[in-house]
């Protein structure tokens, strides 16, 4: 569907820069002055300077307050923040201990980063925001909307934190989780404590009872979800994290579309593992419907185009992350939902930080504006010959320039690196922000293992390309180091949309994906001069494509969530796979070679 445009600018006028530059110096001087009395801000080697230019200076006069801010704070990565944060861990964990470690108070919960098989998560404190800002919709969970959404969440976590009360009587739990489920939990008020209290809570406008919301198995999690979301034909949005999850969703609906129906119809729970004494309240909601049954009946599973708005005729809108790995299930998604459907992003943030916000006037999935809820957002240039500790404003970017965000956040980071990369669209006429889009991660290990360094933006544009013009529709893909010849080349491991058998029945099947191979190497050249070069050079050859059994990414999914007791929002399938055991299961699963 088409997208409104509106003409950004390419540069800012002196008004509109002093506009930016007032609004970032107030944001920043709420955050900086309230956490500078933090243990971290008062004990961290790495801020010593800055302590001693304010005992120095006139530490009431704000110039000097921000001109010490911007001259002394260097940029940080984890490292000096893990020695504080390991103290929330310790056993006892006291209150006095952990009181204003990063900012004053106690956090609520703990973010930690998406979980793939190379790093173990990081985790970062998150302290319930001013009264102003917990008011906005981005943390109450979901912004509202007309009709139903249907958003499948887990709050499960990871792990509680308990903290004894200074009054040594009492103690608090805090739950470390995704960003996403921590901030429903503050935006609701849903302490650890007392989930089994709300198993009778049914928020209005959700397709699903809370009690759902606290199956730990992934299976029935996705199975319940659908059951209550088909029986409710006043769907107006449907809201996942990442894309591609909605994806392995409808793979569930898929094959268990009998069994659901049937459910609908008899209004019955179905019998599905792990569900126990969440049973009984959710039984209490699902009442018989043979109407909607033979509705959907007539309709028939997942598979037909503007399926979707068949099943939900009031559907809306798609959120959901559509960048990076989820790029590939964009095509399906716009098959199953119809072109009637707009589809939008999140925004653009992390487990450390919210950075910007969807810009509506541009294209949804994949323009953001720079916004200053969760902390201040400064720049690296990633291509300039200065030193790398060089921090630009928002009013000193270019159009056109490819910069790492650094963030300084309410929360208590300082100046610290997001390694990612984004690229500058042009300026908000309103208000000067800067419009953005997300590239890629700032991360040389893809040339190292390969000899070649493609960005992940590059390598998944190239499979999405290829997809369009002969592959056709994919459910998902990695791709591991393909060490079998020499040189060694980038190995696509893919599940495509539908079962392979009925790819083998046409007779341009074989001709199609061999076209495929070289239409990705042909794209990867064009995009890439370095891989172009390393080629030319004899040390890199043409990537290959195999394709793995169908469920493969539903099932990694399912069992990362559990073994590692997460929710889906932490599962992320790398854009390259580099652990050895993971790239061993997927081959595994390798059901063809192009």
């Amino acid at each position: 569907m088409s997208h409104r445009q509106t003409d950004l600018l390419d540069s800012l006028s002196a008004e509109l820069s002093q506009r930016v530059k007032d609004h970032v110096d107030k944001v920043l001087l709420e955050i900086t002055r309230r956490n500078f009395a933090s243990q971290f801000a008062q004990g961290a080697p790495e801020l010593a300077r800055f302590r001693e230019a304010i005992t120095q200076s006139d530490s009431k006069d704000d110039v000097d307050f921000l001109r010490s801010f911007r001259e002394f704070i260097p940029i940080t990565n984890y490292e000096p923040y893990r020695p504080f944060i390991a103290k929330f861990l310790a056993s006892p964990c006291m209150e006095g201990d952990v009181k204003d470690m990063f900012a004053p108070g106690l956090p609520y919960f703990f973010a930690m980063t998406s979980m793939t098989s190379r790093h173990a998560p990081k985790l970062f404190p998150k302290y319930r925001p001013p009264p102003h800002l917990l008011q906005q919709n981005s943390y109450q969970g979901s912004a509202p909307s007309e009709g139903t959404t249907l958003a499948p969440s887990s709050l499960r976590y990871w792990q509680v934190l308990k903290i004894d009360c200074e009054d040594g009587k009492s103690s608090k739990e805090i739950a470390v989780c995704s960003t996403s489920i921590g901030i429903m939990r503050m935006g609701m008020n849903w302490d650890v404590e007392h989930d089994k209290d709300r198993l009778d809570l049914w928020v209005p406008g959700r397709t699903d009872p809370f009690a759902i919301s606290l199956v730990k198995n992934y299976r029935t999690l996705f199975i319940l979800n659908a059951l209550f979301a088909l029986a409710d034909r006043r769907v107006t949005t449907i809201r996942f994290l990442f894309a591609n999850v909605f994806v392995i969703f409808l793979q569930y609906v898929e094959d268990e579309w009998p069994l659901l129906v049937e459910c609908i119809e008899k209004g019955i729970i179905p019998d599905v593992e792990d569900l126990g004494d969440l049973r009984a309240p959710l039984e209490r909601y699902l009442t018989p419907n043979p109407v909607r049954a033979a509705e959907l009946r007539e309709i028939g599973p997942p598979v037909i185009q503007d399926w979707a708005v068949r099943v939900w005729p009031d559907l809306k809108q798609f959120v959901g992350i559509t960048g990076g790995q989820a790029a590939v299930s964009v095509p399906k998604i716009v098959h199953l939902l119809g072109p009637s459907v707009t589809i939008k992003s999140h925004g653009y943030g992390t487990a450390e930080c919210g950075i910007a916000r969807v810009y509506h006037e541009g294209n949804p999935n994949t323009d953001f504006k720079v916004a200053f809820r969760d902390g201040v957002v400064e720049f690296l240039d990633v291509h300039s010959d200065e030193p790398s500790d060089r921090v630009l404003s928002s009013w000193e970017l270019v159009t056109g320039g490819e910069y790492e965000p650094v963030v300084t956040t309410r929360y208590g980071l300082w100046r610290y690196r997001i390694a990612d990369v984004i690229t500058v669209k042009g300026f908000a006429p309103d208000d000067g922000l800067p419009v953005i889009n997300y590239l890629h991660r700032r991360d040389d290990s893809l040339g190292v293992t390969f000899g070649a360094s493609c960005t992940e933006s590059q390598l998944t544009d190239a499979i999405v390309s290829a997809a369009q013009q002969s592959i056709g529709q994919i459910v998902a893909f990695t791709i591991v180091l393909d060490d079998r010849d020499k040189p060694v080349t980038y190995g696509y491991l893919v599940e495509l949309a539908g079962e392979p058998s009925s790819y083998l029945l046409r007779s341009l099947y074989t001709q199609l994906y061999q076209v495929a191979t070289r239409q990705i190497f042909e794209n990867l050249i064009s995009a890439s001069d370095d891989y172009r070069l390393v080629v030319w050079q004899g040390k890199s050859r043409r990537p290959t494509i195999r394709i793995v059994d169908k469920g493969t990414f539903a099932e990694y999914h399912r069992q990362k969530c559990e073994q590692m007791n997460i929710t889906v929002g932490h599962v992320k399938v790398p854009v390259v796979t580099f652990d050895p055991v993971m790239k061993k299961w997927f081959l595994e699963r390798v059901i063809m070679e192009l």
